[in-house]
């Protein structure tokens, strides 16, 4: 039985260099560090997202979950006029595992109060090159989600169709897996994941935004050049995704709406529906004020930092998600 950790000193006091730099940002910054509970009787309504369930000997029969993330809680601060906040936390998501994934990770969520999901791109950069000496970067690229197809696979996400995806994948020698079904959405994830992440630039950052609205989860949506587009953004670090930012979206109706429709996608995927958090919906209904705020894994952060090739390498124990035969 292997009880030594998993990461090694040297990585683990770059960790804590990490988030002593990351509070030393928000500190100049006046951006208040918060915390939020990390069990809710609610759950992420998202069907490619799995919330863990937990009992509790006190409650019975009341079902609880650990938070995806820490986001509806952070927004009701806003509501009651935190101002700019940021948290480092652990969330837990029971699907994903692999060389980039753990059930369990850590994450900086921050949102800014008056700004806009570009200006934020900067600030995400800024916090970044603070981290790592933008000379070692190199420069910065930025492509709207229509750009970043049309430059690697001169397709156009927002006319094609899962024909146009089909002949794609042959054009390139992809082999398309059999249960890819028949939602566009699905293969336009596998051309990025495949196709085009493994292409970026491996000593630059890559932003990624304004993505068709049907991707847009918790980002408003808007008319840009004749296309409704969510106003979002996501951050590469070569072909590692590191974060997912959005122009948040303030209103109820629209939010109850997503929610109601997110949850009869799990219901015809045979999901399970999940409880909706009304204390958010109820705080969002008071007035949110315009927002943008974004997501960064903090572990994946650290893979980049220290070159490691598998997220095991950076966090402390990984006993927990290996076989007991191992």
């Amino acid at each position: 039985m292997h009880w030594r950790p998993s990461a090694n000193l040297q990585t683990l006091r770059a960790r804590a260099e990490m988030l002593a730099a990351c509070r030393k940002f928000f500190a100049e910054r006046d951006v208040l560090e918060v915390n939020t509970p990390v069990l809710s009787r609610c759950a992420t309504t998202e069907p490619n997202i799995a919330s863990l369930e937990v009992g509790s000997a006190l409650w019975p029969r009341q079902k609880w979950y650990l938070h995806t993330s820490p986001e509806l809680a952070m927004k009701r601060l806003l509501v009651a006029g935190s101002g700019a906040i940021y948290q480092i936390c652990t969330v837990f998501r029971d699907s994903d595992y692999g060389q980039q994934h753990r059930p369990e990770f850590a994450m900086l969520e921050w949102y800014r109060p008056g700004w806009s999901y570009l200006e934020l791109m900067d600030e995400v950069e800024a916090l970044l090159h603070s981290l790592r000496d933008a000379s070692t970067l190199g420069q910065t690229q930025r492509f709207s989600y229509r750009q970043l197809f049309q430059k690697f696979l001169a397709l156009d996400p927002f006319s094609a169709d899962v024909e146009a995806c089909r002949r794609c994948c042959h054009e390139q020698d992809l082999a398309v897996p059999e249960n890819m079904g028949e939602g566009l959405n699905t293969w336009l994830d596998l051309l990025l994941s495949v196709l085009i992440m493994p292409r970026l630039d491996p000593g630059c950052l890559t932003f990624v935004y304004d993505y068709p609205a049907d991707q847009a989860a918790l980002a408003q949506v808007v008319e840009k050049e004749g296309l409704q587009v969510a106003e979002r953004f996501e951050l590469y670090w070569g072909p590692l995704e590191l974060a997912n930012g959005f122009q948040e979206l303030t209103d109820v109706q629209e939010q109850r709406g997503r929610f109601a429709a997110e949850n009869e996608r799990r219901r015809n995927a045979g999901l399970k529906e999940m409880p909706v958090d009304e204390m958010f919906l109820s705080a969002l209904a008071s007035g949110m004020p315009l927002s943008a705020g974004v997501a960064l894994g903090l572990d994946r952060l650290l893979m980049a930092l220290t070159g490691s090739e598998t997220i095991a390498e950076v966090i402390t124990f990984d006993d927990a998600w290996q076989s007991q035969s191992e």
